[in-house]
């Protein structure tokens, strides 16, 4: 996902479009204030993570996490192709809010008694998006709003009511329709007139937001113990330079890039899709992943990591690191061989991390991300690019 020189690209909308002289877009209050509901939500789906860190309990985390992540995409697309300070956009943003927050309060027993209140929350959530998209107009056009009002709101209200592995394949399958809708619904979605600045900026905040809670996931622990030793400070400290080791991964050189792929895409809805939609989808979740692994090796830093604490904070390291070699792939169609080469290192010390104590395995992780940072920053001074470009680098 570094940035790479502009393709020769005739068009950036589909053909017959004239493209609009373009004004920057900027981030709103309304938006930054509807993110505080994010906030409680991408800590109530690490809560999931921390008391089931198995395979099961990922898969529950991740099923629950889609529609979360869906309302805050459909509402950030919706910002984006409208004014979003207009009263009755802001008062949608709002109700859109609270819906957000009743589906976080419901997400700690999402799969028990508070299931219905989930479901009901996102229903709501996607009614509103639909009123506000659709307005006065009597045409119902598909598009990935519709389908959750018409699909996968139904199968969560359905799911709701069900115990046990019923709801779970309910809900998969909601969630599976979520994450089909932009593709079912691209006819429609290329008609959209995207500001690629603000749409950029938009997930880059979520990112933020999801580096953020790591931050509190790392520090909750130790704040909360009745003594401060030296262990304890030592693995916070190691903790917060491997999430300022995520932080330069994405924001040194891949924020810039997402921003310069949507503006020379020849078709800047297959790029919202597939690197902002899809590939921030995996960013954020191997954030969450590594956050409550981080959150295990801090509040016991002598102790060895148990092997599903150890999976996520690799495994989640891992994907972070690889989902930069499926992005800057449906950006610049070249390879991010330092990333992809990281994440296969980060893999192979995971035997290690289960042998080894919690802040030995910490810092051993935090010197592969730091490690990568280092080299890339060489290379981009060096020779003005990355391995696997096809193009010279914007950096330099």
């Amino acid at each position: 996902m570094e940035p790479q020189a502009p393709a020769k690209a005739e068009e950036r909308e589909p053909a017959g479009r004239e493209e609009p002289e373009e004004r920057e877009k900027k981030v709103t209050w309304s938006e930054l204030f509807f993110d505080l509901v994010l906030v409680f939500a991408v800590t109530q789906v690490s809560a999931l993570l921390h008391h089931d860190h198995g395979w099961a309990g990922t898969g529950r985390a991740l099923i629950v996490f889609v529609p979360v992540y869906w309302v805050w995409v459909g509402n950030t697309v919706h910002a984006n192709t409208h004014d979003a300070d207009r009263p009755l956009n802001r008062l949608g943003l709002f109700a859109a809010g609270l819906c957000g927050l009743l589906m976080a309060l419901a997400l700690p027993d999402a799969f028990g008694d508070r299931g219905p209140l989930l479901a009901g929350a996102y229903f709501g959530a996607r009614l509103v998006l639909a009123a506000l998209a659709h307005g006065r107009s009597r045409r119902l056009r598909l598009t990935p709003v519709t389908l959750s009002v018409l699909i996968s709101g139904p199968l969560l209200l359905a799911g709701a009511f069900l115990d046990g592995s019923a709801r779970i394949w309910l809900w998969a399958l909601a969630a599976a329709v979520d994450l089909a809708a932009p593709r079912l619904t691209r006819r429609n979605m290329v008609r959209l007139d995207f500001d690629s600045g603000h749409l950029a900026e938009r997930f880059g905040l979520f990112v933020m937001i999801a580096l953020g809670e790591s931050i509190v996931a790392v520090g909750a622990p130790v704040a909360s113990a009745p003594e401060l030793d030296r262990g304890s400070l030592a693995a916070v400290a190691v903790a917060f330079a491997l999430v300022c080791g995520l932080w330069w991964v994405y924001f040194h050189l891949a924020a810039d890039a997402v921003r310069h792929g949507l503006e020379t895409a020849a078709v800047r809805a297959d790029v919202a899709r597939q690197v902002l939609s899809y590939g921030h989808l995996s960013l954020i979740a191997s954030i969450i992943a590594v956050a409550v692994g981080m959150a295990e090796a801090v509040a016991h830093p002598g102790a060895r990591l148990p092997l599903g604490v150890a999976a996520l904070l690799h495994g989640g390291c891992a994907l972070f690191l690889a989902t930069f070699g499926y992005t800057r792939w449906h950006l610049f169609r070249s390879w991010s061989v330092t990333r992809l080469t990281a994440a296969v290192v980060v893999l192979l010390l995971l035997p290690a991390a289960v042998l080894l104590p919690s802040l030995a395995a910490l810092a051993l992780l935090t010197a592969v991300v730091t490690g990568l940072n280092l080299v890339e920053l060489a290379l981009v001074r060096r020779r003005g690019e990355l391995p696997g470009a096809t193009s010279p680098s914007l950096a330099s």
